[in-house]
């Protein structure tokens, strides 16, 4: 059997903890601990956030989609595919080292994804952008941590509260499309979701396509324009 090896680390926004980017053969991990953040060979629950998202979206002019968390870029590419031409996407990565193993020893499995031109990437928390914006947006999709429940920086709980989805809310356009992706199924949120004004559907996909880990995505719509 091929051995892992550790390619590079990274401390965590708080500087607890380290996340560490590891490769055997063709395939990556991002390890925080013991837990596998991610593996590039599981991408069907974070490509349905994507695909889920653009469906909704479907028929909008230039629309505007932010993503918080870049990971191995699966979200980032199924949402290219599902949009068109003159959209735009806004990539926000709070580790600047994931967006350095992304063009570095990752470049490979981005497939050129991140020179689109309608891709922008910006090295800051997702928070920080949904606040700044009014109506800004056709869609937000959260790929951040391990949802609601997160395990990498407790900052980002602020995401997923009351007053983080009462500014996502904000943030969007009229009916526009709030995506969140979690590792598992949370009745808090989805009732958070509902008392913010959203229209929630709960999706359970599975980590890939047909097999694998069983996950969550919300797809929380905001009233349309009266």
């Amino acid at each position: 059997m091929i051995p892992w090896v550790q390619l590079d680390s990274a401390k965590t926004p708080d500087g607890g903890q380290e996340l560490r980017l590891k490769r055997r053969g063709t395939e990556f991990s991002i390890m925080l601990g013991t837990n596998e953040l991610m593996n590039s060979r599981l991408s069907g629950s974070e490509e349905a956030l994507a695909r889920l998202s653009c469906e909704r979206i479907a028929g909008r002019k230039q629309p505007k989609i932010l993503i918080g968390g870049l990971g191995m870029g699966f979200t980032l590419r199924a949402a290219l595919s599902g949009l068109s031409n003159d959209a735009s996407v806004v990539v926000a990565e709070l580790v600047p080292a994931v967006v350095a193993w992304a063009r570095g020893p990752m470049a490979e499995i981005f497939g050129g994804s991140l020179d689109d031109p309608r891709v922008t990437i910006r090295e800051t928390d997702v928070g920080h952008i949904i606040r700044s914006g009014i109506s800004a947006w056709d869609a937000i999709l959260l790929d951040v941590d391990n949802g609601p429940e997160g395990i990498v920086y407790k900052g980002n709980d602020a995401l997923y509260g009351a007053a983080g989805l009462g500014a996502a809310r904000a943030a969007l356009k009229p009916g526009g499309v709030l995506a969140v992706w979690s590792q598992g199924p949370d009745s808090g949120f989805a009732r958070r979701l509902k008392q913010a004004g959203f229209a929630v559907e709960e999706i359970n996909t599975r980590a890939n396509g047909k097999r694998g880990a069983r996950h969550v995505i919300w797809i929380a719509t905001a009233p349309a324009a009266r």
